[in-house]
């Protein structure tokens, strides 16, 4: 792990304090392999939920949950900010549950595409159908034929006639402002693909900055003029490189930042890409 500090737009505060929340692995790749791994993540968004103290003793919570839906690769959440605000709730989370994962799968890097992404609720109409879309979603990722048959997402909390793994939406403040059965006939209707909703495919994915890619390899190899990676031993050269292309896989970029020619990533690029061994090594 290593820290990096870089100027961050800020993010829009909700009037509400309601937000759509989206986390998704890093050039989108599965941050769940297996059910233990989707009851792991579960268990950190109840203990934001429902925090306690070392006595047991339930404290205020960091989220107020309304909605989520877990995929193999991506995380969708509805939710209101307490005190502490949405940062702290989602770093706790997010954070835990990337040591979880490395530790677990041996994976070195980075789990999640930078920080998390979120946009502001502040009506009831979108809120609404942010429920529709959020439970939709593995429906409309080929999943499954239908909203009831995921086990990943809080559906089977509104749906009583199904069991859930775990409780940990406030589906009463739901309830209070519409049916059970008006929201399950609007969930069971696709959203038309005409209404926009903030989602990681409405674009190419987080861009990783040129700064941050600099800043990287000032605290991992310890080298404060980049262009220096030009004048390494060979080897030492391609373990820097081949370290690069493993984390941000922009050539373009990766040649343009340290000044070591295209035909040289390409083929270390390459070589990542071959079986060696037996195993996959890119």
């Amino acid at each position: 792990m290593f820290a990096i500090t870089m100027a961050r737009k800020a993010r829009l505060a909700s009037d509400s304090g309601i937000y759509h929340v989206m986390l998704r692995g890093v050039n989108r790749q599965d941050i769940f392999e297996c059910d233990k791994d989707y009851l792991k993540f579960l268990s950190l968004m109840e203990r934001v939920a429902f925090p306690v103290d070392e006595t047991g003793k339930p404290t205020e919570p960091l989220l107020v949950i309304y909605a989520y839906c877990l995929m193999p690769n991506h995380v969708h959440l509805l939710v209101k900010e307490q005190k502490y605000g949405l940062s702290d709730a989602m770093k706790s989370i997010s954070i835990s549950y990337a040591y979880y994962f490395n530790q677990k799968y041996e994976h070195l890097g980075h789990l999640f595409q930078d920080r998390f992404r979120s946009e502001t609720v502040n009506d009831m109409e979108y809120f609404v159908q942010l429920l529709r879309y959020i439970h939709q979603n593995p429906v409309a990722g080929g999943l499954v034929h239908d909203v009831r048959d995921y086990r990943w997402s809080s559906w089977r909390e509104y749906d009583t006639r199904l069991r859930s793994d775990i409780s940990i939406c406030c589906t009463d403040a739901v309830y209070r402002k519409i049916s059970f059965d008006a929201l399950e006939e609007l969930v069971d209707e696709p959203l038309p693909k005409t209404r926009r909703i903030l989602d990681f495919d409405c674009d190419t994915g987080v861009r990783i900055s040129d700064d941050y890619v600099r800043e990287f390899i000032r605290l991992q190899v310890g080298m404060s003029k980049i262009s220096n990676i030009q004048h390494l031993e060979k080897d030492k050269r391609d373990e820097v490189l081949i370290m690069l292309l493993r984390y941000f896989r922009n050539v373009l970029q990766i040649s343009r930042i340290t000044g070591v020619s295209r035909g040289v990533l390409i083929r270390l690029q390459k070589k990542l890409s071959t079986k060696r061994d037996g195993s996959v090594l890119y």
